[in-house]
């Protein structure tokens, strides 16, 4: 759900996050299994799919820099705009006759195609339809579950055909402002949605971790714009034309639409993806910790005079947190029918900026840091101010980790 993410102790609630690709023959939407790029939309396992590209594949190409519209479009305006630039991807597996059917768009002159890391993942073949019917076989050369984020390559495109989409500065998204989604829901190509912006700053698990290392998205954009199986990858746009986000989850007790969707935003697009284009993946600055936001009942427990700050509950072995000297909770205690670790570091600052929930962390690691970064975290330890500072280090793999 980037700066890089911390992991991060949550409710989780009955209701879940389903990723919106389509299957061809159903509508399944369990993620899948995520290997690695090597075995990713080759014939060839263990053969990376960058291998046998020109260079020029890897080099980021011309983006849209077109200055929003100082008007607003209306809707019909807006997607006559965007159509040009948003694609459908067909992803299938050679070994059985399961697809699924997802929507991109284009990013740049250079023939990359942005879409969600779970269209592609465990396929074997890749097609990309444009607007006029054409279609291209696509490889992919970068993913990056912690994201879901992905690129395509497609090779001797007419230039005509490569129209980029314009990008937002996300981070001036406001609540209540109108938003379209672009895309191919259950395979009906080139529709569009509308609605709002519901909410920023949400909070969405990751395809990739689990226990103390599962991951989050931060900084996610919540629409109430209908986002259907089909519509992962795709764009949702403002009014002036730009990207704000890329439709990727819905929350939904059924796998339904059930109003309310999110999408990656934009700025964690221009963030990611050239270094997806250029090297296959991204390193995201790490932490290594676990931790939930203070709360009334939890303060008190820890005579605190306000809910303020974030608790950290457990400490990864070997982790830069470790490192530093970040204390982990060590005394159980029920609280409002929770068991929580107490006793550890209380984090109220980073580099001078006020934490009040643990998105604040993520967020902010998301948009300013990278890893080789220093940051300094001002925590309560035993009722005294202490600044520690922690040196970020690349996020490790879940499966390399203890």
């Amino acid at each position: 759900m980037n700066k890089g993410l911390l992991a991060a102790a949550v409710v989780v609630s009955a209701v879940a996050i389903f990723f919106t690709f389509s299957q061809f023959n159903s509508f399944d939407f369990d993620a899948p299994q995520l290997p690695s790029l090597d075995d990713l939309v080759t014939d060839n396992p263990g053969q990376n799919p960058r291998d046998g590209l020109d260079d020029d594949a890897f080099q980021v190409g011309r983006v849209n820099t077109v200055e929003a519209q100082d008007s607003e479009l209306t809707l019909p305006d807006l997607f006559e705009r965007a159509e040009p630039s948003v694609v459908q991807i067909s992803a299938s597996n050679d070994l059985s006759e399961q697809g699924k059917l997802g929507s991109g768009f284009v990013f740049d002159d250079n023939g990359h195609i942005v879409t969600n890391n779970h269209v592609i993942s465990g396929t074997t073949a890749l097609d990309v339809t444009f607007v006029d019917g054409t279609v291209y076989r696509a490889t992919l050369i970068g993913s990056d579950p912690y994201t879901d984020l992905a690129v395509l390559y497609i090779e001797d495109v007419p230039p005509e055909k490569l129209v980029p989409l314009p990008l937002a500065d996300s981070s001036a998204v406001r609540v209540g402002e109108q938003v379209a989604a672009i895309g191919n829901p259950f395979g009906l190509s080139s529709s569009m949605t509308a609605g709002i912006v519901s909410g920023v700053g949400r909070l969405i698990p990751s395809e990739e971790g689990a226990g103390i290392l599962q991951f989050f998205i931060p900084d996610i954009i919540q629409t109430d714009a209908p986002i259907n199986p089909g519509n992962s990858g795709g764009p949702l746009l403002n009014t002036r034309g730009q990207a704000i986000g890329i439709n990727t989850a819905i929350r939904s007790s059924t796998g339904e639409f059930a109003g309310i969707g999110f999408a990656v935003p934009s700025n964690t697009v221009t963030k990611v993806v050239p270094s997806l284009i250029e090297t296959g993946s991204f390193q995201h600055p790490w932490v290594g910790i676990s931790g939930t936001s203070m709360t009334p009942s939890i303060a008190q427990a820890l005579d605190l005079e306000e809910p303020r700050g974030v608790l950290v509950v457990e400490v990864v072995g070997g982790s830069p947190a470790e490192k530093a000297g970040i204390r982990g909770g060590d005394t159980p205690t029920r609280i409002n029918g929770q068991t929580i670790p107490l006793g550890g570091d209380v984090v109220l600052e980073i580099d001078g900026n006020e934490i009040r929930t643990l998105d604040d962390i993520l967020v902010y690691l998301q948009r300013e840091k990278a890893v080789g970064d220093t940051m300094q975290v001002t925590v309560m330890r035993d009722g005294q101010l202490q600044t520690i500072e922690i040196l970020l280090e690349a996020r490790p793999s879940s499966q390399d980790s203890p």
